[in-house]
């Protein structure tokens, strides 16, 4: 529940400062956010049980919702799966519900909200390496 609370301080505070900042200044990609779903495995079920709770809720068919697109879909070995999805910002409620509806029985879960960082490493290198090539 805590970590719930922080995540939705965390979305409103993101909505109020983009709200603050003048159209010129954001660079945009249809309203979009990342998130990436962590889903744990009840420890106390075999992979066999797993997928039968997952297939009598329907998880295939409810996740990811249509609007949706999937970043990463990856097993965390011992932990579980985690996904990270690209959704319109107005589209967060359907993908909570979808989780909620697929995976409860079968996963515990967990929310974050998530950005590529890489692209921004790639510029910080490519400045280290810049300032190196100036004798």
């Amino acid at each position: 529940m805590k970590m719930m609370s922080s995540f939705i301080l965390l979305l409103s505070l993101c909505s109020f400062i983009h709200a603050q900042v003048q159209p010129s200044d954001v660079q945009h990609d249809g309203d979009s956010i990342m998130i990436t779903v962590m889903m744990k495995h009840h420890q106390d079920k075999n992979i066999d049980e797993l997928r039968e709770i997952r297939d009598k809720n329907g998880f295939l068919e409810l996740f990811p919702p249509s609007s949706a697109r999937v970043v990463s879909w990856y097993v965390m070995m011992g932990i579980g799966q985690v996904v990270t999805v690209k959704i319109p910002a107005s589209e967060l409620r359907s993908l909570n519900i979808a989780v909620e509806r697929g995976v409860w029985g079968a996963f515990s879960t967990e929310f974050y909200p998530t950005y590529d960082l890489y692209p921004h490493i790639q510029e910080e290198k490519r400045k280290l390496r810049d300032n190196k090539a100036i004798p």
